[in-house]
C-alpha cells in the first residue's frame, strides 16, 4: 500500500505540473483529494492492514496528502499569475491611438426659444415664477374670473383628474398664486407646460408650452403693456418688428387684445407665410380684470396691472419656420440637429 501511495504522489505531481489552467487544476485536485478521489480509495483499504502497519501507512498517507496540497497551492498561484499576465496583455490599451469623439447632443428648439424669452424679460426686470402643473379648478378658472359656463371648462377641452383637480390649461394660475403671496409691485413671467384636450395635428397638441407675464403696480396703463410687448417683439423677431392690438375678449383681462406682429419674412409687405396680410398673430394680452385683483386680495382702486400670454411652441415655429408642431415632440435627432 505504501508503494501505491508513492505512485499516486508521483502521478499527481506530474498532472499538476502539466495543468495549464485553473479549471484543469481543480479537476486534478478532485481526482486525487476529493471524497471519491484516488487517495481516498486507497485509504479505504487500510481496514485490512494489521495493527502494526496502520500507523506507518497512515503517516505516509498524510505526507502524500500534504505534498499534493502543497503542489496544488503552488501551481494555483503560478497559474493565476500567468492568467493575469495574459489578460493584461489581451486588454492592453494603446494610449497613442486616436480617441472616438463622443456624440454631443443639441439643445431642443423649444428650450432654445424658452431660454431666449426668459432672457428678454429678465432683462426688462421680470423674475421667473413657477407653479404646479396639476391645478385646482379654483386657480385655473374661478380666480381668473372664468364663469362656470365658460367653454374652456368643458370636459371636451380640459383634462379633469376629478371634479376639483385638472391638468392646468394655462400658466395663469401662477399669476394668481403670486398675487396671493406677494404685495405689489409685482413683475413676473411664468413659463411652463400646459395641457388641453386637443387632437394632435400640425398646429395642435394636447401638451404645449406657454409663457405668461404679469405686472401689477400703481398707475400701470395700457401704454406700459404696449411698450413692453414692443421691446419683446423687437428682441425676439427683429428690430424692425411692429405690433398692433386687435380688440378681443378674455375673462381675466379688461380691456383685452390679440397682439399681432409685422411679418418677419416680408417685413409687412405680404407673403405666403402671413397669407398676404403682412401680420402674424403672436399673443393675447390685456389689463388685469378688477375681479381678478379682488380675488387675490389686491385693491383695484389702488393698483392696476397688465397680463399677457404667448404660446412658446407657436413662437418657435414662427421663428424657425417649422410647419408641424408634432416635430417638436417626436425626439427625432435628424430634426433636432438642425438647430
Amino acid at each position: 500500500m505504501e508503494a501505491k501511495l508513492k505512485e499516486l504522489q508521483q502521478l499527481a505531481q506530474q498532472e499538476i505540473r502539466e495543468a495549464g489552467a485553473s479549471e484543469v487544476l481543480e479537476k486534478v485536485r478532485v481526482k486525487y483529494l476529493g471524497k471519491k478521489g484516488e487517495l481516498t480509495e486507497v485509504l479505504r483499504g487500510m481496514g485490512s492492514l494489521s495493527a502494526e502497519e496502520r500507523p506507518l501507512i497512515g503517516k505516509v498517507a498524510n505526507e502524500v496528502r500534504e505534498s499534493i496540497e502543497e503542489m496544488l497551492a503552488s501551481a494555483k498561484n503560478l497559474i493565476k499569475e500567468k492568467e493575469l499576465l495574459a489578460r493584461l496583455s489581451s486588454e492592453s490599451l494603446d494610449v497613442t491611438m486616436p480617441g472616438k469623439a463622443p456624440a454631443v447632443g443639441k439643445r431642443h428648439p423649444l428650450i432654445q426659444g424658452m431660454d431666449e424669452l426668459k432672457e428678454i424679460f429678465i432683462g426688462m426686470g421680470f423674475r421667473v415664477a413657477e407653479g404646479p402643473e396639476v391645478e385646482t379648478v379654483y386657480y385655473n378658472f374661478d380666480a381668473l374670473n372664468a364663469p362656470p359656463n365658460h367653454p374652456s371648462r368643458d370636459m371636451s377641452d380640459t383634462f379633469y383628474i376629478n371634479d376639483n383637480l385638472i391638468l392646468r390649461t394655462q400658466t395663469s394660475p401662477v399669476q394668481v398664486r403670486t398675487m396671493e403671496k406677494l404685495k405689489p409691485p409685482i413683475r413676473i413671467i411664468s413659463p411652463g407646460r400646459c395641457f388641453r384636450n386637443d387632437t394632435p395635428d400640425a398646429t395642435h397638441s394636447p401638451m404645449f408650452h406657454q409663457l405668461e407675464g404679469l405686472v401689477v403696480d400703481k398707475g400701470i396703463t395700457l401704454a406700459d403693456l404696449k411698450g413692453t410687448l414692443e421691446v419683446f417683439a423687437k428682441h425676439f423677431l427683429g428690430e424692425h418688428t411692429k405690433i398692433k392690438f386687435r380688440p378681443h375678449n378674455f375673462p381675466f383681462t379688461e380691456p383685452s387684445a390679440e397682439v399681432d406682429a409685422s411679418c418677419f419674412k416680408c417685413q409687412g409687405e405680404g407673403c405666403s407665410f402671413c397669407k398676404g396680410s403682412g401680420w402674424v398673430e403672436m399673443l393675447g394680452a390685456g389689463m388685469v380684470h378688477p375681479n381678478v385683483l379682488r380675488n387675490c386680495g389686491i385693491d383695484p382702486e389702488v393698483y392696476s396691472g397688465f397680463a399677457f400670454g404667448m404660446g412658446i411652441d407657436r413662437l418657435v415655429m414662427m421663428k424657425y419656420e417649422i410647419d408641424d408642431i408634432r416635430l417638436l415632440f417626436e425626439n427625432d435627432m435628424r430634426f433636432i440637429n438642425q438647430f
